[in-house]
């Protein structure tokens, strides 16, 4: 199975690409798509596109993995966020690889155990989990390794509760 988990944002899209061999996970990219300020949503949105688009090609995923929208006090960013995911959702539809959110509680609690861990204590465990030399950096690809992570352990447990129904 592997996993491409994508932790949304109009200036920063942090990326993980997980994968399971003989039960044990390991990381087979990650990192950031940045998109410059000044330059027209339109724009920024096209390059988000395209580099998704391009990770779907490079690592022919079994699914996308995304942190769910969270609506803090800044509705402008939500806003970003959401345009953000809503092209991930686009590439990924027209390469035909299903998608799941996951709230960042969730994805803390996977990872860490407690859904209110700290940036800090996710990034240490994505690094223990996958065995990572160094952290991950910056923290949206430690965050997007992380929503990967949490996929790749629900999706069995998902797949085997679908079937018994």
């Amino acid at each position: 199975m592997i996993v491409l988990g994508i932790d949304p944002g109009l200036a920063n899209t942090g990326f993980g690409v997980v994968t399971r061999r003989a039960g044990r996970l390991a990381a087979l990219d990650g990192g950031v798509i940045e998109t410059r300020a000044g330059v027209a949503p339109e724009l920024r949105l096209a390059v988000l596109h395209a580099r998704v688009a391009e990770l779907l090609a490079e690592h022919e995923p079994d699914s996308v993995a995304l942190e769910a929208l969270y609506f803090g006090q800044n509705v402008r960013t939500a806003f970003a966020v959401g345009q953000a995911r809503g092209v991930v959702l686009l590439a990924a539809g027209q390469a035909g690889v299903s998608c799941r959110d996951y709230t960042p509680q969730q994805v803390k609690g996977s990872v860490c155990g407690s859904g209110r861990a700290g940036k800090d204590q996710v990034g240490r465990m994505v690094q223990a989990l996958l065995a990572l030399p160094e952290l991950p950096r910056p923290d949206h690809a430690a965050d997007a390794l992380a929503v990967a992570i949490c996929h790749a352990n629900h999706a069995p447990l998902a797949t085997a509760m679908a079937v018994a129904r």
